[in-house]
Formats: C-alpha cells, sequence, structure tokens
C-alpha cells in the first residue's frame, strides 16, 4: 500500500506510546476489533520497536512507527515491521533517512512556508503537527487554496468531538489521535473499552 492508500484506509490513527510490551498485541488486536487497523506505534518509550514487531504480526494490523527523529531509527524500525513513518518535523537528515531505508514518511509541519519546502522535497502527504496549536481547520482550509494536492493528516488536541470538522475538509485523509488508547484502559487491560473507542472511531468515516 502506499502512504496515502493507508491514509485513506483509517478514519483515525492512534497514536500509541507502550508502556509495558505485554499490552502491545491485546492493544492491537482490540482496535483492529473496532475496524481501526492503522497504527501508529511512536518510539517514545523504550518499548517502541518491541511493541512494533508484535503488533505486527497482529492479523489485520498496518503498523507504522512515530516520532521518527534519528536518522538510524528508520531502518530499525522498518527491520521490526513498520510499514510507514510518522515524524513531528521534517529535516534534510530526515529526507536522507527515508529515501535510504525506503519507509515512506509522513512528516510533521505546522506553517506554510513548512508545507511547500516539504512539497518541494517531495512529500504529498504530511502530519499538520501540532494541528490545533497549528490553527485547525482554519489552516487546512487556507492551505488548500494555494496548495490543493498536499493530502494531510492533522495531528495534536483533536477529540472524537472535533474530529468529523477535521474530516471534512477537502484535504483530510485522515486524523491522528492518541484518545483511541487512554492510559488507564491500557493500564487495566480494558481492551473491550479500547475496542468501544475504535468502534466509534471508525464509525466517524461513515457519518
Amino acid at each position: 500500500m502506499t502512504l496515502l492508500e493507508i491514509m485513506r484506509s483509517a478514519s483515525v490513527i492512534p497514536v500509541i506510546a507502550i508502556d509495558d510490551p505485554e499490552h502491545a498485541v491485546p492493544l492491537a488486536k482490540a482496535l483492529v476489533a473496532g475496524g481501526i487497523r492503522v497504527l501508529e506505534v511512536t518510539l517514545r518509550t523504550k518499548h517502541g520497536l518491541d511493541a512494533i514487531r508484535a503488533m505486527s504480526q497482529v492479523e489485520g494490523a498496518i503498523v507504522g512507527v512515530g516520532t521518527l527523529t534519528q536518522a538510524e531509527e528508520f531502518a530499525l524500525s522498518r527491520d521490526a515491521g513498520a510499514v510507514f513513518g510518522v515524524s513531528p518535523g521534517l529535516t534534510p537528515m530526515l529526507i536522507e533517512a527515508a529515501k535510504k531505508s525506503g519507509l515512506p514518511l509522513l512528516p510533521g509541519v505546522m506553517t506554510p512556508s513548512e508545507v511547500m519546502a516539504a512539497r518541494e522535497a517531495g512529500f504529498r502527504q504530511l502530519k499538520l503537527f501540532p494541528a490545533v496549536p497549528a490553527g485547525g481547520v482554519g489552516m487546512l482550509n487556507a492551505i488548500g487554496g494555494p496548495l490543493p494536492d498536499v493530502t494531510f493528516c492533522p495531528t495534536g488536541g483533536i477529540s472524537i468531538e472535533t474530529a468529523p470538522t477535521f474530516l471534512a475538509c477537502k484535504n483530510v485523509a485522515c486524523v491522528g489521535g492518541s484518545w483511541l488508547t487512554p492510559k488507564d484502559l491500557i493500564a487495566a487491560g480494558d481492551w473491550a473499552g479500547i475496542t468501544a473507542l475504535a468502534k466509534a472511531a471508525a464509525a466517524l468515516r461513515a457519518a
């Protein structure tokens, strides 16, 4: 699947930070059972790569890696099973690392100049981050005028209540959110609760 196809197959991409590697597989299964197949596992914890390795074995899961900030993380994540990458920003080092690894990258941008710079570097799918502080729906609609060939996954400050307004933007394929994986439900092993949140998020696409 191309990066755009991955984005369009997800209404919401959960932003996942794994504190206990034992939670990785049941969490992935719970999300997939609720209709959320595209999973972004961040490298914000020391268990990120192990979680990617485990979750990528879950049937139906499309696992990517988030919080890519160092060049060496690209190949490590790809070898662990990640099929796409997400970064909070974009630098020449990250551009080169993405090319070398072959890992499709969804880079973060916040301003029109950053969007244009990413576009010049060959990126047409971008993450507006942090979405709400960056201007939210108003910013996305404004950017869509002069740069209609760029597709976004806004992330940062979005909730299930506000997600529909973002998904209604013509240049938005999906949104990123951490509300699908609340730490209290994960710690309690409430996988049914996670599945319920996933079902509600998956239904946003049809709303």
